[in-house]
């Protein structure tokens, strides 16, 4: 017998999934190897952001023997008597997943307590630790295509998980037996009270003064979890309801209104610009389906709406978290692919900072006295004086901190545009952009790679190279990591790194242009500049 066949076999007597049992008895009758061969070739790896891929039959896929077995790992690692909390969002099977750890983990002797519907993953976060728990799963996919779905997990501190607490759950899982075996156990399910307890601590952010509330606000939960939370997080802050997309309020698995539910990608805002348009609003908020990040959209001088990058938006909220806390012991945190505003801001308030590894993981590890975090791909972390209420990325307390931000401008005949040129003459304007490249063979990635490290580029858009930082071997107390930046003349830098969800290569542009004159004027330079260093990288990467 092929052995691909007997490992189907194996699986299919063990799967509790009437809709994967189906799926895979056809493939076993049909014969079809190449398709058993895509399930069961290789597994879903567990790692620090836990476990992701497609729905379907086999160990490379999520299904319900995968996430038994992870609940199984995370129980022998954690031992009986030990308690963790499970959240999940609206995606398709989240709920069964939930209810599938929940049973495991009773089973093995823990405390599960289930939190009582789809909600946004930073509420798993904050309860965690508000509720004391040693651990946190919360089933999600975050901004993954509809086939997709997930599993993360979060320690007893409330951040995600880091090496060697990875491996040591990976190892368990590997050696969980038959999953129709494991013992099934009871679970609590949490009341409304938790979801009450994360809304106290994001409205108790600095959110400016409270009689500051004028603002017109479109939004859009690109078909998620967020719609609900984010609604009552406002009214409790004083702001009106936000009018949102109709077609995207709802939940919906299959996100029917967008190609990818993710608000970087192009045509995903679309429906919120054009609501933005009608109702004139002051800004534009998205969160992605999990509610963890935030994106914000600004009216442009030349008519019309346009997105803010990552950089632009965590340099606003990194501005107005310094000026509305104290203390001298104070840090700001992004990662090394971020733009370097962050760290000029932080000067010019003499408080720490401090650049990690990309991810949240690494993020909210910067250091004591962290009241901000941020990294370029939308995530955000807001904290107050006692410190963020959620110790990762919180796509809620971001979307009020900006409203706060547009109000505040609002009342002073300002927009968030007005604010960024203050910014671009403190500190310079620092334009910023990307350059990705998806590959049909990763081992192309690893060649690049390895030609960049033997024979780099000694120049960049007409900037010499000055410097290269090799994260490889661990540079400046980072934990090693395959990237490289490029330091170019004239305060410019090229980050290059392999995706580590994605057959891409990542590569993070920043071009610093001082500001003398007009900021318009220096922007359109400093776009020029950036493009020109895209056009000499892309020559260079030969991809």
């Amino acid at each position: 017998m092929h052995d691909l066949v007997r490992r189907a076999e194996d699986w299919l007597s063990q799967d509790p999934d009437p809709e994967t049992r189906e799926e895979l008895a056809g493939l076993l009758a049909a014969g079809d190897l190449s398709a058993l061969a895509a399930r069961f070739g290789a597994k879903l790896e567990f790692g620090t952001a836990g476990l992701r891929g497609e729905l379907g039959a086999g160990p490379n896929r999520m299904n319900r023997v995968t996430v038994r077995r992870a609940a199984a790992g995370l129980a022998a690692v954690l031992g009986p008597g030990r308690t963790v909390v499970i959240g999940f969002d609206a995606r398709h099977k989240s709920d069964v997943f939930a209810r599938d750890s929940a049973a495991v983990l009773g089973g093995a002797g823990l405390r599960a307590l289930l939190l009582p519907r789809p909600l946004p993953t930073p509420v798993l976060a904050f309860a965690v630790r508000h509720l004391g728990a040693d651990a946190g799963v919360t089933v999600t996919a975050s901004h993954n295509p509809p086939r997709d779905n997930g599993y993360k997990v979060y320690w007893g501190d409330g951040r995600q998980i880091v090496p060697p607490v990875d491996a040591e759950i990976s190892a368990a899982i590997d050696a969980v037996g038959r999953v129709d075996l494991l013992p099934e156990g009871e679970w609590e399910v949490l009341g409304e009270e938790i979801v009450d307890d994360y809304l106290d601590a994001v409205t108790a952010l600095p959110l400016g003064d409270p009689e500051v509330r004028e603002l017109t606000v479109a939004y859009t939960p690109l078909h998620g979890v967020g719609a609900a939370t984010l609604a009552e997080a406002f009214r409790r802050a004083g702001f009106a309801p936000p009018h949102m997309v109709a077609a995207q309020r709802d939940p919906d698995p299959d996100f029917s209104t967008v190609s990818f539910p993710n608000p970087e990608e192009p045509g995903a805002m679309d429906l919120a610009l054009e609501l933005a348009g009608g109702i004139g609003a002051d800004i534009v908020i998205a969160n992605d389906p999990d509610a963890d990040r935030c994106a914000v959209g600004v009216p442009a001088r030349e008519g019309g709406y346009r997105m803010l990058s990552g950089d632009e938006l965590g340099g606003l909220l990194a501005e107005h978290v310094l000026a509305s806390t104290s203390g001298a012991e104070r840090m700001v945190a992004t990662t090394i692919v971020s733009s370097s505003l962050l760290g000029k801001i932080a000067a010019a308030y003499g408080v720490a900072f401090t650049e990690t590894l990309t991810g949240f993981k690494w993020i909210m590890r910067a250091g004591p006295g962290l009241v901000f975090g941020y990294e370029e791909a939308l995530g955000y972390c807001v904290g107050s004086d006692a410190g963020p209420p959620v110790l990762d990325k919180d796509g809620i307390g971001a979307a009020l901190t900006v409203a706060a931000i547009a109000a505040a401008a609002r009342r002073a005949g300002r927009t968030p545009l007005d604010l960024l040129d203050d910014q671009a003459r403190r500190y310079g304007l620092h334009a910023t952009g990307a350059l990705p490249v998806r590959v049909a063979d990763v081992s192309l990635i690893i060649e690049a790679m390895a030609r960049l490290r033997a024979e780099p580029p000694a120049a960049l858009g007409g900037r010499a190279v000055e410097r290269i930082d090799d994260y490889a071997p661990g540079l400046t107390g980072l934990p090693p990591t395959d990237a490289l930046r490029f330091r170019l003349a004239g305060e410019a830098r090229v980050v290059v790194r392999p995706s580590g969800t994605e057959p891409k290569l990542k590569c993070y542009l920043e071009v610093v242009c001082p500001v003398t004159g007009d900021v318009d004027a220096a922007r359109a330079r400093a776009a020029r500049d950036v493009e020109a260093v895209r056009h000499d990288l892309a020559a260079t990467l030969g991809l």
